[in-house]
């Protein structure tokens, strides 16, 4: 068996939410050890998002932390402080995701941890950054959703909808992971440690790019199209016969052809002056559209799909997460695994970067301050030491 891709690495990570845990999990699942820092008396406040896992879990705090080590400090008071700059010391990569300017306050400050450590890699995440007029400003994933302009091509044409997922921090936890891969490779090469900063809205812009040059060079954006395309028609969820909706995407005129011939039955659409090809589709949508919804109501959705599959027009289920936790891609290429959580093991899917050659990691997820003893007398910490810190509450 080969070695994991970042066995030895070593992560301190002063987080909390989703961004920064996002970002440290995907080092952990490639071997690096990660030993999340939480607060004293609480610890990360995705532990109580919500109490979806039997026993109180949080599934965001589930989904986000498997393979770390949790320590519980209090950083207000001076010997927490000590500890976590010991951990540091230590570390190849610091990552932390309080409010701008509080790391700094506590004296983990990019400037200061690297002039002591040059070859130390620190990741600041935050929403906006330390520059700029937003630089104070509060930054859920919603909030940013809304000022990078997600929510504004996102619904319908009379209802904005958010992302239901918290796509502005997975994509700043995306960037924070690829940025320390890149970090330690480079400093592999030359010696040398890197300064990272990652906010959210940069991320979420970046994400919006494509509705930027078409608002800049079209002189408009995209219209909201739920779930339809505002360009391709036909495009969008259509219904079956046994209550499922499955959507189907044409974008070629042969392949409308196909729809129609082979799936829909009414090979006389394919070349109805109205509907051969996608321009006169677009202006015909709403006719188009009856039409295919006549034909797939009359169908189940496995025989829909089959036929969409035969002659090869591209087609989707629409799931919920019900559909997602039985999908057969997921069962059949055994993507499931259970890990062990303070409530018993928790079933999760294996992450998506797979090495043919090393079974992926899939530690449990900690309790709140489970490795603090541990870890400080990895540190050199006697045990009367550390049980008087329990006692002053310094570490839990």
């Amino acid at each position: 068996m080969s070695m994991v891709p970042l066995d030895g690495i070593v992560v301190v990570a002063l987080e909390q939410a989703v961004a920064a845990p996002f970002a440290t999990r995907q080092l952990a699942d490639l071997g690096a050890r990660v030993i999340k820092v939480e607060r004293v008396g609480g610890g990360d406040f995705a532990r109580g998002y919500d109490q979806a896992i039997r026993g109180g879990l949080g599934s965001h705090f589930a989904w986000l932390n498997r393979s770390k080590e949790s320590v519980a400090l209090d950083l207000k008071q001076q010997e927490g402080r000590d500890i976590l700059a010991k951990l540091v010391s230590n570390a190849d990569v610091f990552v932390q995701n309080l409010a701008p300017g509080a790391a700094a306050r506590l004296g983990f400050g990019q400037a200061r941890l690297r002039a002591s450590a040059p070859k130390l890699i620190t990741v600041d995440i935050s929403g906006y950054g330390e520059l700029g007029p937003y630089r104070g400003k509060r930054a859920f994933d919603m909030l940013v959703q809304a000022e990078a302009g997600i929510i504004s091509v996102t619904g319908t044409p009379q209802t904005q909808v958010k992302v239901g997922t918290p796509i502005c921090d997975i994509a700043a936890g995306m960037y924070a992971f690829s940025g320390v891969l890149s970090a330690l490779v480079r400093r592999a090469r030359t010696g040398e440690g890197a300064s990272l900063d990652v906010t959210m809205f940069d991320a979420a812009a970046e994400w919006m790019a494509h509705v930027m040059y078409t608002t800049l060079y079209a002189g408009a954006p995209p219209e909201r199209s739920a779930l339809s395309h505002p360009v391709v028609v036909p495009y969008g969820a259509f219904p079956t016969r046994d209550g499922g909706d499955v959507i189907i995407g044409v974008q070629t005129d042969p392949g409308w052809a196909l729809l129609a011939t082979k799936v829909l039955d009414r090979p006389e659409l394919a070349t109805h002056p109205r509907f051969a090809t996608n321009q006169v589709r677009v202006a015909n949508r709403a006719d188009v559209d009856a039409a295919v919804v006549a034909a797939t109501s009359r169908l189940d959705r496995a025989d829909l799909v089959r036929r969409l599959d035969e002659v090869g027009i591209p087609n989707a289920t629409v799931n919920d997460g019900h559909g997602l936790a039985a999908h057969p891609q997921l069962r059949d290429r055994d993507r499931w695994r259970e890990v062990g959580s303070p409530v018993g093991p928790v079933r999760t899917i294996l992450p998506p970067i797979g090495f043919a050659d090393v079974a992926a990691r899939m530690d449990p997820i900690p309790a709140l301050g489970e490795h603090t003893g541990a870890v400080l007398a990895e540190l050199g910490y006697d045990p009367a030491v550390i049980t008087r810190l329990r006692a002053t509450g310094v570490v839990e």
